[in-house]
């Protein structure tokens, strides 16, 4: 049915990404985090910030934004260290708050706090949006699976698309409700909430060093 809109390899494309979406990265890692600290419905905000984000990085894709961004690389550069700013931000505000604890009940409430209207939403999406990196590599990966000789290649990237956004809600869905299940073990050990925050600062650290060097 799909090779007739140009998808092939549709078995494959499905493996790899169902890979893809497993690794680790800081979007998953802030959506963890959110439920493990606030809860799955706050947690499901902040995925639906990653799933809206994703959708228009999709879009992008499918439209030739990669081509836009290899052929304004000041415009691909700007973008990552924008993108590597605003995870070093996030990190090191983690880190700040376990230095200067909050003095209210939700101290533990970390890298998802409501301090100046950031709401998880935003801050997903922001992070999401913010990794040009993001559309080369779909552009990489899609081409491999879509005939452009169909005359159809939007549609097979949207088909394509759709499936990878399918695995990405079970994916964060799972992350949420084990979340919100570390957070019941983290209210009755505060010095294991610390030590996870603390390694989920370092960790948004480290993905800043790595989106702003990396070539």
């Amino acid at each position: 049915m799909f090779e007739n809109i140009g998808v092939i390899n549709l078995g494959t494309y499905l493996v790899g990404a169902l890979l893809i979406i497993l690794l680790p990265g800081p979007n998953s890692l802030f959506v963890l985090a959110t439920a493990a600290s606030q809860g799955v419905k706050e947690g499901y905000k902040a995925a639906c910030g990653v799933f809206v984000g994703d959708t228009v990085l999709l879009i992008l894709t499918a439209a030739g934004a990669a081509s836009v961004l290899q052929a304004l690389p000041m415009l691909f550069y700007t973008v990552r260290v924008m993108g590597a700013f605003y995870l070093a931000y996030l990190g090191l505000r983690i880190l700040w708050s376990l230095y200067r604890p909050d003095p209210s009940p939700h101290v533990h409430q970390i890298s998802t706090t409501k301090k100046h209207g950031e709401s998880r939403f935003v801050k997903a999406l922001t992070l999401s949006l913010l990794n040009p990196k993001a559309i080369l590599f779909l552009i990489s990966f899609f081409v491999q699976f879509v005939d452009p000789a169909k005359g159809h290649p939007w549609l097979a990237f949207s088909v394509l698309g759709i499936f990878l956004q399918i695995f990405s809600v079970v994916y964060l869905s799972t992350l949420i409700v084990g979340g919100a299940r570390l957070a019941a073990g983290f209210r009755r050990r505060r010095h294991l909430s610390s030590l996870a925050n603390a390694a989920v600062g370092v960790l948004f650290l480290g993905f800043a060093a790595k989106m702003a060097f990396d070539r």
